[in-house]
């Protein structure tokens, strides 16, 4: 496996125990359907959380989250209503991002809750 697979697979288990730690209660990660992925599917306090993990070894380049772009949101999104309609969810849904800068072991975790809205274009439930 390629080193930049490896740091993102040690920052998503970072992620979900820093989400259990945290009393999120895990549905899923890496859930897929056809070509949609969702990251992490959480839940807390009846709500859906849809958690966008993003792992960097450094910021030289860019901020994890600015990898968040209109195109990738509007995925997630898509991603988001398949999986609500695939589980019969009537739950709101909230979509969160997670970015760890760093190494394994040493990564600065930051929690961006409610990081972005629906898209009007993308809007489905």
């Amino acid at each position: 496996m390629a080193a930049h697979n490896d740091l993102g697979k040690a920052g998503e288990e970072m992620a979900v125990a820093y989400l259990e730690r945290n009393d999120y209660v895990i549905r899923h990660r890496n859930w897929r359907k056809n070509h949609l992925e969702l990251d992490i599917v959480a839940a807390k306090d009846n709500e859906l959380i849809v958690v966008e993990v993003k792992t960097r070894a450094n910021t030289d380049y860019m901020d994890p989250e600015e990898a968040v772009t209109p195109q990738k949101i509007r995925r997630i999104v898509t991603a988001a209503d398949a999986y609500v309609k695939h589980f019969g969810l009537d739950n709101s849904v909230r979509f969160d991002i997670i970015t760890l800068v760093g190494s394994e072991g040493a990564f600065t975790l930051h929690h961006i809750e409610d990081a972005f809205k629906i898209p009007l274009t993308t809007r489905r439930w």
